[in-house]
């Protein structure tokens, strides 16, 4: 039997190699990247969430050693169906939608951190400074904006301090008109749409602060006591060394590094700290007094 030639020779063994890759290939298939996912409520305008929370994603990016998307979305309800349904993998919720997102999920919902601030948050009530509005009974007749009906600060408590003044807003109110998010809440009233609003409270300040609305001419009447808001929460099925790899990642932001100081900014707190599912129930407790759920 004859051998074969050196160009027959070299022919074999390339095809001896790509069908030996082709095995390979077969036996060890590529594995996806994995993608953490982050979303949150839509507090404020879309490209505001994304300027807030890029960063973040950047830094959970490296931090975890995977590749991190943050994609906002249309509205509260929302952010709520994504965590439930294991779109996303961490939400920054409002402690009424972290509270929707338990009962929506029979409880499959952790709260893992919130912002120092979040143990004490308030709710403000604005108007412009001639209307002639100075206290919430001021507010009977008028025309009236709330956030997003799903809003903690926005909505929640803002109407659970209504309605324990006396105050009912289907009834004593001219008008309820529901801006969706903080920021258009502010322009309501600037623009005339409507006499009177609720909002976060630091929303409201950082708006101040940038001498994005005159004090002179639209300023706060009314600030609510304080209650629990705020938080990031993972789903229960999460597996527990990832759900601490998170947490961790989020407690460690500090104002020392350039970096952290930057996202605390940008989240508008001071530093992260631990949460509990228990610090929520007394939302939960006024939203059913309030009728929202």
């Amino acid at each position: 039997m004859s051998l074969p030639t050196p160009g027959r020779r070299a022919a074999l063994v390339t095809a001896l190699h790509l069908a030996l890759a082709g095995v390979g290939v077969l036996a060890l298939p590529v594995k996806a990247q994995q993608v953490f996912r982050v979303t949150t409520i839509p507090e404020e305008a879309a490209t505001e969430q994304v300027r807030k929370f890029t960063p973040l994603a950047q830094y959970l990016e490296r931090t975890l050693g995977m590749k991190v998307e943050f994609t906002p979305v249309s509205d509260y309800p929302a952010a709520v169906e994504a965590l439930v349904n294991k779109k996303v993998d961490l939400v920054w919720f409002g402690g009424f939608t972290h509270v929707q997102a338990q009962l929506r999920s029979g409880g499959k919902i952790v709260p893992i951190a919130q912002r120092e601030e979040d143990t004490q948050f308030r709710s403000v009530f604005i108007a412009k400074t001639d209307s002639g509005i100075k206290t919430l009974a001021d507010m009977k007749g008028k025309q009236v904006s709330f956030g997003s009906p799903s809003s903690t600060s926005g909505h929640l408590m803002p109407r659970s301090n209504l309605l324990d003044a006396g105050i009912n807003p289907e009834k004593d109110f001219r008008r309820i008109a529901y801006s969706g998010a903080h920021d258009a809440t502010i322009a309501s009233v600037v623009s005339g749409k409507v006499d009177a609003a609720a909002l976060d409270i630091t929303v409201w300040r950082k708006f101040v602060a940038e001498n994005k609305v005159d004090t002179k001419a639209v300023d706060v009447f009314f600030t609510t006591p304080p209650f629990f808001n705020y938080n990031w929460s993972v789903h229960a099925d999460m597996p527990a060394a990832m759900r601490e790899r998170v947490t961790k990642a989020l407690l460690d932001l500090s104002t020392a590094t350039p970096e952290g100081a930057e996202i605390l900014r940008l989240n508008r707190a001071t530093r992260y700290i631990p949460t509990k599912a228990d610090n929520y129930k007394g939302l939960e407790a006024a939203g059913r007094s309030a009728g929202l759920i």
